[in-house]
């Protein structure tokens, strides 16, 4: 059966027509069934934020912090654990009122152990360590559900935002490294456990080294972190750029979505080279998975995405003109609904699924 498009939002299975609601609007009188609240947690390399959302997927309160880079795992469980509480005391709530707890993560998530590993933007985080076990005894034994940080963005999306007109969905996250996520005739596609490393399609034989030791992946030329060794490396065979200056001025330790930005904006040739480079390549991704699947939509997010891809959209739709085998039905590419907290509420949708 072909992937289609829905012909509404309200065909789509989970809560249509939810509000994501700033959380300064809501007052704790407004909490109606408190025992279906939920957190969800976005856990990045740079920052942690926490939602807590009621049975409609209403933002009630958020809580932001920076991601600790001491201490290793158990800092970083107990910085989430302070947010959650920061977010319930925001909600006029406890922990008597969660149903359960969220958690989209970078790393391998095993889901039936409760662990993440492999985490490596995450501090000293190598080995499985019991985050949901952990997160659990901490708010009374409650369910933890852990998922993909990626792969849990673009399932809100595709439940709640951009995606939610499409049987099908492939989200593109274009951040530090370049991640995905998959959505498969309505259903989120894991596959063994790998699916969505969209960052890690081979684009090129035997191109650039990507960092997971392989050589013409998308995030060898896309990743932020790669596209800045990139512009280094350029500089030092006497290439011109502004880059490394602005970062100083910054007060930065590395290159930014908005110092990219910056440097775009000031003209700097490298940097608009470099950012041309990883559009290609995230393209010629996107050609392949649509050929591949006839995917009809493509929603683009991540911190360079949602810089970058709503001004230059008219580029991304011809670039992935060039890898289509039927150019006559291109995907739509989107840009995010949810923006910065689609990662949060998709891990609180995390709790839906695993007390279904």
């Amino acid at each position: 059966m072909p992937l289609r498009r829905r012909s509404t939002a309200t065909d789509n299975p989970a809560t249509p027509g939810a509000v994501v609601a700033p959380a300064s609007t809501v007052t704790p009188a407004s909490v109606g069934a408190r025992s279906e609240l939920r957190a969800g947690v976005d856990l990045g390399g740079t920052k942690i934020l926490v939602v807590i959302v009621d049975g409609d997927n209403k933002i009630l309160a958020r809580s932001r912090s920076a991601t600790p880079h001491e201490g290793g795992p158990q800092a970083v469980a107990d910085q989430i654990a302070a947010n959650v509480e920061d977010a319930l005391g925001q909600a006029g709530a406890d922990a008597s009122n969660l149903k359960g707890i969220g958690v989209g993560s970078p790393g391998s998530v095993d889901q039936s152990a409760g662990t993440v590993a492999n985490a490596s933007n995450l501090p000293d985080w190598l080995e499985p360590f019991p985050l949901g076990g952990v997160l659990s005894q901490r708010f009374g034994n409650i369910p933890v559900q852990l998922g993909n940080d990626v792969s849990v963005a673009v399932n809100a999306e595709y439940r709640l935002g951009a995606g939610r007109p499409y049987d099908a969905l492939l989200g593109v996250w274009w951040g530090t490294g370049v991640g995905g996520g998959l959505i498969l005739d309505r259903r989120q596609w894991d596959g063994r456990g790998y699916a969505g490393e969209f960052g890690h399609m081979v684009i090129e034989l035997g191109g650039a080294k990507c960092g997971c030791g392989n050589r013409g992946c998308v995030e060898a030329y896309a990743g932020r972190r790669d596209m800045e060794a990139w512009v280094r490396k350029q500089r030092k065979k006497g290439k011109k750029t502004d880059l490394v200056k602005i970062m100083k001025h910054r007060e930065r330790e590395s290159f930014t979505s908005g110092i990219w930005a910056k440097g775009i904006r000031n003209d700097d040739k490298l940097a608009a080279k470099a950012v041309d480079r990883a559009i290609k390549a995230i393209a010629a991704g996107i050609g392949s998975s649509v050929n591949l699947l006839d995917i009809p939509a493509v929603v683009i997010g991540g911190g360079m995405g949602e810089r970058f891809f709503g001004d230059r959209q008219s580029e991304f739709e011809s670039e992935v003109a060039k890898h289509l085998f039927r150019s006559e039905a291109p995907p739509a590419l989107l840009a995010t609904e949810l923006g910065d907290d689609g990662g949060a509420i998709g891990a609180a949708l995390l709790v839906l699924a695993g007390t279904n």
